[in-house]
């Protein structure tokens, strides 16, 4: 199956925990900050995999851990990246997001990283990149990034560009 399932959409099979991370980190490459990564799949699939590779790619140095008992953190990043914020809902119900404060770390100056992100129901944020890991096997992951809003479509554009270039996959651009 072709990786491009439409032009919101990729589709990419990771072959380790090690790829799955440089995917996060390529990813992180190109956040300016305002980004919200919506994380959703099972446990094991790699979440935290691909939010560390985030995490390394905006240049955090300490060892980025699922926030499942903290349910936010905030990393020092390198000089001129935004921050980046980790939460994890997976202990948390809808009704427990109002008094998060989620939606306080949504600004231009940060990059929000959300493990378990279905679980947000209506307060999922409407402009968001969705990456939908999933079971291949005992070591293979799939992930399906999709992009709501144009700004995170221009952000899935530039990583699809970033991963396989201009033209490559079936006369895109």
């Amino acid at each position: 199956m072709s990786p491009v399932l439409d032009e919101r959409m990729l589709d990419f099979i990771s072959h380790s925990d090690a790829q799955t991370r440089r995917l996060g980190a390529r990813l992180a490459a190109l956040l300016r900050g305002g980004e919200v990564i919506c994380l959703e799949g099972e446990l094991g699939t790699g979440k935290t995999c691909f939010a560390q590779g985030i995490g390394k790619g905006l240049g955090v140095e300490e060892p980025v851990v699922s926030p499942s008992f903290t349910l936010i953190r905030e990393y020092a990043t390198a000089p001129s990246r935004p921050k980046f914020i980790h939460a994890d809902l997976y202990r948390l119900g809808e009704d427990d997001l109002p008094t998060l404060g989620l939606e306080e770390y949504m600004t231009a100056a940060c990059v929000v990283v959300i493990e378990w992100a279905d679980r947000m129901g209506a307060s999922t944020p409407e402009k968001r990149l969705e990456v939908r890991l999933r079971f291949v096997d005992d070591t293979k992951r799939g992930l399906t990034f999709v992009a709501y809003g144009e700004e995170h479509r221009r952000l899935l554009d530039a990583f699809r560009q970033s991963m396989f270039g201009a033209g490559e996959m079936g006369g895109e651009r």
